[in-house]
């Protein structure tokens, strides 16, 4: 099973949202929750989870998706 992460575009800023955040993150600049969003996406990695990040626009199109897959060769630590 792979986790998802989205950032959205909110009203005064930008939104983190993700199959396991209870509570979405709010940041006011876009590279802000981008870099909140991968470093989320490799605390999953680094433990063993396939995650992907989807990046939308303001107008809602997808703009871009990337993805942190764990290192195969690496110990678990879960």
């Amino acid at each position: 099973m792979r986790f998802t992460i989205s950032i959205r575009a909110a009203q005064d800023g930008w939104s983190v949202q993700g199959d396991t955040l209870e509570n979405g993150m709010m940041f006011l600049s876009g590279a802000e929750a981008e870099i909140a969003a991968r470093s989320l996406a490799q605390r999953y990695s680094d433990v063993g989870q396939p995650t992907e990040i989807e990046v939308f626009l303001r107008d809602g199109n997808l703009a871009g998706r990337y993805v942190s897959a764990p290192d195969l060769e690496a110990p678990n630590t879960a």
